[in-house]
Parts: structure tokens; sequence; C-alpha cells
């Protein structure tokens, strides 16, 4: 029979000797770990050397890798606050606007407390609402410029009574069902509002336009004292409105006025709150010679 071509490891002596190696470098390499590991149990500070060593080594990698690391997390946060730019600015526009409404309805009724007891020595307090109820919608094909809310004669809602928003007047109830009512609102053509600017006192006639726009008429023509941004809240004269209520703020100067910009947008209102009359036998005793006129 004719011999294998391949033979067994345990004939070829280089293999022989390869496996013995073996055994030896393992059997050096586990004394060698162990006798290490001794002495680290032994003595911890023996190896404290190579460990400095070593990472002193790999020091400026890591200090690169960790930059790198902040460099991202920068970029990723720069790029999250610009995406979140808008909406935050927004938010705070927002809430710039209505602070500044009620700093100027603070001031207003501030200035009206001091002027009313000093001539009157009268206190007026806050008149709780006829009804809070849902502004409907408003008319927007027309030039006419109405608005209905969910409240009518059954919760005791009136002709003339103001309306007002969280921010400022709307407008006044000019028709009054069992359970609605129609709102004159102050942009349209037939709405004439007595305002004041509380800064100097400034006093005024706001009368709408048909559109999203007051414009602010001075009684005392002259100098127009009006600059852009000035807040004009309802003077009280005309017994219907609270003094102290805001109204607008002017976008524009005109020879004798301004153009402004109400503060309670209909179009963003949902819930609005009817008032009292302010002053009922004012208005009552103003509708006398109206009646006795249209009888004659």
């Amino acid at each position: 029979m004719a011999p294998s071509e391949q033979r067994r490891s345990s004939y070829s002596r280089r293999a022989q000797y390869g496996v013995f190696t073996g055994y030896v470098l393992a059997t050096a390499g586990a004394l060698l770990g162990a006798a290490l590991l001794a002495l680290s149990l032994w003595r911890p500070d023996s190896f404290s050397g190579p460990r400095n060593v070593a990472r002193d080594t790999v020091e400026p990698a890591v200090q690169a890798t960790a930059a790198g690391r902040a460099e991202g997390k920068g970029l990723f946060d720069t790029i999250g606050g610009y995406f979140r730019a808008g909406s935050q600015n927004a938010e705070l526009r927002k809430e710039l606007e209505i602070a500044r409404i009620r700093l100027a309805e603070a001031e207003a009724v501030a200035q009206e407390n001091v002027r009313l007891k000093q001539l009157l020595e009268l206190s007026t307090s806050e008149a709780e609402p006829v009804a809070v109820t849902r502004f409907v919608g408003s008319s927007a094909a027309s030039s006419r410029r109405f608005g209905y809310i969910g409240a009518g004669r059954d919760e005791g809602v009136e002709v003339g009574m103001p309306v007002r928003s969280p921010r400022g007047v709307v407008g006044r109830v000019l028709e009054v069902g069992a359970s609605t009512a129609r709102v004159l609102l102050l942009t349209d053509s037939q709405s004439v509002l007595p305002v004041r600017r509380p800064e100097g006192d400034v006093i005024a006639f706001a009368e709408g336009r048909g559109d999203s726009l007051l414009r602010i008429r001075l009684i005392n023509l002259g100098i127009n004292p009006l600059k852009k941004g000035d807040m004009f809240v309802t003077s009280g004269t005309g017994g219907y409105y609270r003094p102290g209520t805001a109204v607008a703020i002017v976008t524009e100067v005109t020879d004798d006025g301004a153009l402004a910009q109400i503060v309670s947008d209909p179009a963003a209102t949902d819930y609005v709150s009817v008032q009292p009359v302010w002053q009922g036998e004012t208005v009552a005793t103003a509708q006398i010679p109206v009646e006795q006129a249209i009888s004659e």
C-alpha cells in the first residue's frame, strides 16, 4: 500500500517544536500574569508610573474627543435654538404686548382714582360682569362690523352694555334676543368711542373705519403729541364704558391724530364678558333729548 501523502504532526519534528514552544510561551505568560497580579495586590503603587505614562500618552486624543463632543453638542443646541427662535419670539412679543396693555390700564385706573378722590371724594370698584359667554363670530364681508355673542335677554344682557375681552374693549350691545345678542364692534364705521392717552391725559375720539384700524381724532388740535406705540384707553365720557379699559395702540401718526390698531381683535377672541353700563343715569339722561326729538 502506498504511503499517505499527509503525515501526522507527531511525525514532524518541526510541528513538535512548535507545539512545545506554544506550551512554553503560554505557561510563561500565565506565570507572568500571576506574578503581575500578585505584585499589584501586594504593592498597588508599583504600576502608578506606567499608568501615568499611558494616561499622558492618550491625553491629547482624549482632549480632542472631548472638544469635538462639546462642539457637536453646541452645534446641535444652536441649530435647535434657531428652529425654536420663531415660536419663542412670538410668545415673548405676545407677553410684552399684554404687559403693556396691563400697565396702561393700571396707570389709567390709578389716575382715575386720584381724580375721583380729589374732586368727588368717591372710590370706585370693579363691577361684576353681567354674563361671560363665547364670542360666536363677526361679519367680515360687509362694510359694517358686527359681532355676535351667545348670551341675551335671559342672562340679563341689555342694549348699550359694553362687551370686552381679556385684552380690552370689543364693542357694545346693539340688539338683544332671548339667548343671543348683536354687538357693534369698535371697528364699525358708525362706532365713536371717547378715549384718552394716560400719559399726559390726551383726550380724543376713536372712530371705526370698517377695517381693523381705528382713527384717533384729537379734541385739541395743534401740535400733535402722539407717537407710534401710544396706548389709548376708555375715558368714561358718555357713561357706557368704565374708564381705563384698553382700546387701541397707535401705529401711524397723522396730521389731526393717528391710526391705531385695536388691542382686542374679534377674530382672535374666544370668550367675552358683558359689563354693566358704567353710569346708567348719565346714559338715560342723554337718551331723553334724543327720544323727544324723534317723537317731535
